[in-house]
């Protein structure tokens, strides 16, 4: 919903009628119509209120960001509160109450730090300053932040999608998959841009998927990757972020941690925050690598970011068919449609180009890898590509010795071809 739509009637009245053509009481409304918007209005704001009391849980310390290093469109930064970590989000859920943090677990086989990039890091930590060990880093949800959201009951959850390959919904995607066997893990470094987003209600992301049941009501899903999306941060800086839906984005799930579910462990990473240094075209290139696993021993989820570090996990308890492992696993590129004026969106998907551009024009994934039954980290096989909506966006695979599996993708969005 638009914002000048949440204004009051008296509001709306004022801005669509001359002072000489307005009256106190319009000949087709009555006194009850002229308050009912404003009660809306408390209504809603008492329900924004309780939701972040619900999320914004007690800090022990607070970092401001550095008002510089973002956006203008964030003008003061982010606030992180650092939360003990028995007190953190995930804990709220009926299966997770009175839990702690589970320890590390084993490796996959074939892990090698040493080919792992060090250079990215998160913008708030150019402070210098991180959160004490045994709490972690929560980006701070505002009042603004709830306000700019389409539904406040839907905060912090995806538009529900009837099948990947579908742009119901305004959906489109660039994606390579693997499918058609048991996949207990994936890893890829994904190349860092910052695509234009045309709309507040648009997002432009790039993720990993594992994927379990079917595109129906059944549909579980873990998710990670970076994202540019207005409506949920109120920037368009390229953020790290993470998903998951066990009923196919109809009622659990969330981005980051905006529900309860997601387990973090680390006190030096936050999700949801901004990511640094991003991709220039025909400049220096930049990318994250991140490894989602199952750990063979208890079964959750674990998330890995860069070079060794640990993020947390998703429990096994929170899933059905992703609680014994994948049945696809998923790479690339998404963005949202909403076809302003009738033609398709301006949104840009990975860099802004096509893929055909290649290196350092063209966003890419590189290093595809799968983890399978006896934990071991081994080559992507028999990758498919698929964009639905190639004039648009596009994406072109391809191995060699120094990337492994690879592939380019992305576009502009509207152009001659993509009208």
């Amino acid at each position: 919903m638009s914002p000048c739509f949440i204004l009051s009637s008296v509001l709306l009245l004022c801005l669509f009628f001359s002072p000489s053509s307005f009256s106190a009481s319009p000949p087709n409304s009555t006194a009850e119509t002229v308050t009912l918007r404003p009660q809306k209005e408390i209504h809603k704001l008492k329900l924004i209120r309780k939701q972040l009391q619900k999320l914004n849980k007690p800090a022990i310390m607070t970092i401001q960001a550095n008002p510089n290093s973002l956006s203008s469109s964030s003008s003061d930064g982010d606030k992180i509160d650092c939360v003990p970590s028995n007190h953190q989000p995930a804990f709220d859920h009926p299966l997770l109450q009175g839990q702690r943090p589970m320890d590390p677990p084993e490796m996959p086989k074939g892990y090698n730090q040493e080919n792992e990039s060090h250079e990215n890091i998160q913008l708030w930590s150019l402070t210098g300053e991180f959160c004490p060990e045994g709490t972690i880093p929560i980006r701070r949800t505002t009042e603004q932040d709830m306000l700019r959201a389409s539904s406040v009951r839907r905060f912090g959850r995806k538009i529900r999608r009837v099948r990947r390959d579908s742009s119901s919904n305004g959906h489109e995607h660039a994606v390579g998959y693997v499918s058609g066997s048991q996949y207990y893990g994936a890893k890829a470094s994904i190349n860092v841009w910052t695509p234009r987003v045309n709309s507040q209600y648009e997002f432009s992301l790039s993720q990993i998927w594992v994927i379990a049941g079917s595109f129906a009501d059944d549909l579980n899903t873990i998710e990670a990757g970076w994202q540019i999306s207005p409506e949920l941060y109120g920037d368009t800086y390229p953020r790290f972020f993470t998903y998951w839906t066990s009923d196919a984005y109809q009622t659990t799930g969330c981005y980051n941690l905006l529900c309860s579910g997601f387990v973090q462990t680390n006190n030096r990473i936050a999700i949801g925050a901004a990511i640094s240094p991003v991709s220039s075209y025909k400049g220096g290139q930049f990318d994250i690598s991140l490894l989602i696993w199952k750990d063979p021993k208890h079964g959750h989820w674990w998330l890995q970011f860069g070079s060794g570090t640990l993020v947390g996990y998703w429990p096994v308890s929170l899933f059905t068919h992703l609680r014994e492992h994948g049945n696809m696993v998923q790479f690339g590129g998404e963005i949202v449609n909403t076809r302003p004026g009738g033609s398709h969106t301006l949104t840009q998907m990975g860099s802004g180009h096509f893929a055909g551009e290649g290196f350092g024009k063209a966003s890419y994934f590189r290093n595809l890898q799968m983890v399978d039954w006896d934990n071991t980290l081994i080559p992507i096989s028999n990758l498919r590509v698929l964009a639905d909506h190639p004039n648009c966006y596009d994406i072109r695979g391809g191995v060699n010795r120094v990337w492994g599996n690879y592939f380019y993708y992305g576009g502009p969005g509207k152009n001659a071809k993509c009208p």
